[in-house]
Formats: structure tokens, C-alpha cells, sequence
């Protein structure tokens, strides 16, 4: 499983070339949309990062291993909107 910073740091610098482009070409539209789809990105990546962990963790000792369709459902519950 590859590290978290080294996911984040990809999709940085995936941006960072892009944005860089656009600088060069005078295009601040084109900027100002990369901006704002790198944090959308970054936000979304971040949360399944954190889904990836919660599914990594592993049980204590003698504790029996939800299945994943029970890790689902918990999570499914944990963010049910009341």
C-alpha cells in the first residue's frame, strides 16, 4: 500500500505541472479552475485515504474481523444524515 504522503504529494505535483502551464500561457482562468479542482481533489483523496485506514486497521487480540460488507454497513450508519 503506498504511503499517504506519497499519494498526496503525486497529485500535487500533477497540479503543479498543470498549473505551471497555465501560468506560462497567461491563461488565469485555466488557474484559477486548477486551483480550485486541486482542493476538490485534494478533499476527496483525503477521505478515501481515511476510508483505506479504517479498513486497515486491524482487530485486537482474540476480537473477531468484521467482514468488509460489515465495515461498510458501519460506516453507511456512521454517516447517515439525520
Amino acid at each position: 500500500m503506498r504511503p499517504r504522503d506519497r499519494i498526496l504529494d503525486n497529485l500535487e505535483s500533477i497540479y503543479r505541472e498543470s498549473f505551471e502551464q497555465a501560468r506560462a500561457s497567461g491563461n488565469e482562468a485555466r488557474m484559477a479552475e486548477l486551483e480550485w479542482a486541486y482542493v476538490r481533489d485534494q478533499l476527496m483523496l483525503e477521505i478515501l485515504l481515511d476510508v483505506r485506514d479504517l479498513f486497515a486497521v486491524a482487530p485486537a487480540a482474540g476480537e473477531k474481523t468484521p467482514t468488509a460488507l460489515e465495515q461498510l454497513e458501519h460506516l453507511r450508519r456512521l454517516t447517515r444524515l439525520r
